[in-house]
């Protein structure tokens, strides 16, 4: 029997999936020999530990994003016995099926959002986001301020990810010693949209980004959107009103 293949936005409509992709895509490019990375992915069991799931709830979940091609697999022998299966994020083909799906959900957002009864297009998107968070940002996101660059580029990875599901294909720089993130939003899916009516467009989208930091606990953020640097380029700039002074116990040096 011919096994069916599991389309990528299908295999996207779990929570639960999200969560483990946004995991597995979120580690660090870098890190000590003995720490997980985004090369080296993450076992079922590690997966589990972090969001607290049984080991057999995330294989079931796992084995569903490896079909789609959104999560790749690979053995790694550690000593006698059986290899362990690690796994990392794996974009896959879902870019070419993202475009028309993102204009139809971003469709959607603008007409929730305009529906309420918000005095600005930007206040409308903040409150959208707000009454969407769980949804936006996931169960497992921090909602605690950011007191380090890391913390803060944590966060704007969240927003990131959420905007390319969008089909923006964002791309970040830091500046001011990481305070400020600068968002390359390119394609916009609305840009037609925003051509004609930029208050509109680009005031749901500011508040959209607005309303998904204050989710992630940054309320103070400010939020300048550039529209139209290029043809097919607007620029989002984010800056948190958070000090960077103190960092927290784990990130402090040893002697």
């Amino acid at each position: 029997m011919t096994e069916v293949p599991v389309q990528p936005l299908d295999a996207l409509g779990s929570p639960v999936r999200r969560t483990i992709l946004d995991t597995l895509a979120n580690l660090p490019a870098l890190a000590s020999a003995d720490a997980p990375n985004r090369s080296t992915g993450l076992t079922a069991a590690e997966l589990a530990e972090r969001l607290n799931l049984h080991v057999t709830t995330v294989r079931h979940h796992l084995d569903r994003l490896v079909h789609a091609d959104l999560v790749q697999t690979h053995s790694e022998r550690t000593g006698v016995g059986r290899p362990r299966h690690r796994f990392t994020a794996h974009p896959g083909h879902l870019t070419e099926v993202k475009a028309p799906s993102a204009y139809k959900l971003l469709a959607k957002v603008l007409a929730d959002a305009l529906s309420s009864d918000a005095p600005s297009a930007s206040e409308a998107g903040r409150r959208w986001a707000l009454r969407n968070a769980h949804q936006l940002i996931g169960e497992h996101a921090s909602t605690d301020p950011a007191r380090t660059p890391g913390r803060w580029l944590s966060k704007i990875g969240t927003l990131v990810d959420l905007l390319d599901t969008w089909g923006y294909e964002p791309t970040v720089t830091t500046t001011d010693s990481g305070r400020t993130a600068d968002l390359c939003l390119h394609r916009c899916p609305l840009r037609e949209l925003a051509a004609d009516q930029p208050s509109v467009a680009c005031g749901v989208h500011r508040g959209v980004i607005e309303g998904t930091l204050e989710a992630l606990g940054e309320s103070g953020a400010t939020v300048r959107l550039a529209p139209f640097v290029r043809p097919d380029l607007c620029v989002a700039s984010l800056t948190t009103a958070n000090s960077f002074s103190d960092r927290s116990p784990s990130e402090r040096p040893t002697r």
